[in-house]
This record gives structure tokens, C-alpha cells and sequence, in this order.
């Protein structure tokens, strides 16, 4: 699977998840998941153009708050490789996850980002929206 068949790139992928989906706090994190309906199209106001890919699809905000372009680079990578290691607490579920950094998100290593992630996944809210996603008939 290719890296940009895991990102989300659309700005209204992006604004959906943010306006509709469930929203988690971790220290130096606010993730947000929105898991898509297990059939296509629904009457959620989901997408039906899009072409089932197999799991979880990523999407970054590192403001200028988190530091100068290298840094924001830097912490880019570091919770693109979280996620690569953290997105299997989602199970294959079919979602869409914004992250976004705060400023003390330029002090961790790849290690503190998987751990957030995956307690984040692993939340009670987010378990309750991808089992309902699941069962949508």
C-alpha cells in the first residue's frame, strides 16, 4: 500500500472528520476518528465516491505553533511512523483520523506519539463509534 493510499488529502476529509467525528485528547495530541459506515453509500451524509482501500487513512495539522518548517517536518514524520505502528488498534476498520500536534508535540520521539496514538484508538468513544460504524445494515 502506497503512503498517499493512507493519507487524507481532501480538504473536506479533513473538515468532515473534524465536524463530525469523535474527538480524544492526549497530552501533546487532539485526535480526532471518524469511522465510515461498513456499506456505502448511507444516509450519513458519508462518502460514495470513494474506493474501499482497507483501514485507517491519516491526516496531519502541524501549525507553525509546533516550530520552524524543519521541526514541523520532523514531528510530520515521527506521527506518520506512529501511526504506520499504532493504526492496528483501529482494527481494518474503514476511518478517517486527523491528528492534530500542540505546540509540546516538538519534544517527542516516534515512541511517545505511537503510545498516545494507541491509547487514543483504544478510547472508549472511538471503540463505540467503530463498532457502530460496523454494524450500520
Amino acid at each position: 500500500m502506497s503512503a498517499d493510499s493512507t493519507r487524507l488529502q481532501r480538504s473536506s476529509d479533513f473538515t468532515r472528520t473534524l465536524d463530525k467525528g469523535v474527538r480524544v485528547s492526549a497530552r501533546d495530541l487532539t485526535i480526532n476518528v471518524l469511522p465510515l459506515p461498513a456499506r456505502w453509500p448511507d444516509s450519513t451524509d458519508a462518502r460514495s465516491d470513494v474506493a474501499v482501500f482497507g483501514g485507517p487513512r491519516l491526516g496531519l495539522i502541524v501549525s507553525k505553533k509546533v516550530g520552524n518548517a524543519v521541526t514541523r517536518h520532523a514531528v510530520a514524520r515521527r506521527l506518520r511512523h506512529a501511526f504506520a505502528q499504532s493504526r492496528s488498534a483501529l482494527g481494518s476498520s474503514e476511518a478517517y483520523v486527523v491528528v492534530r500536534a500542540r505546540p509540546s508535540a516538538a519534544a517527542c520521539s516516534s515512541t511517545d506519539f505511537e503510545r498516545q496514538l494507541r491509547r487514543g484508538f483504544e478510547h472508549r468513544k472511538v471503540a463505540t463509534a467503530v463498532a457502530a460504524a460496523e454494524s450500520v445494515h
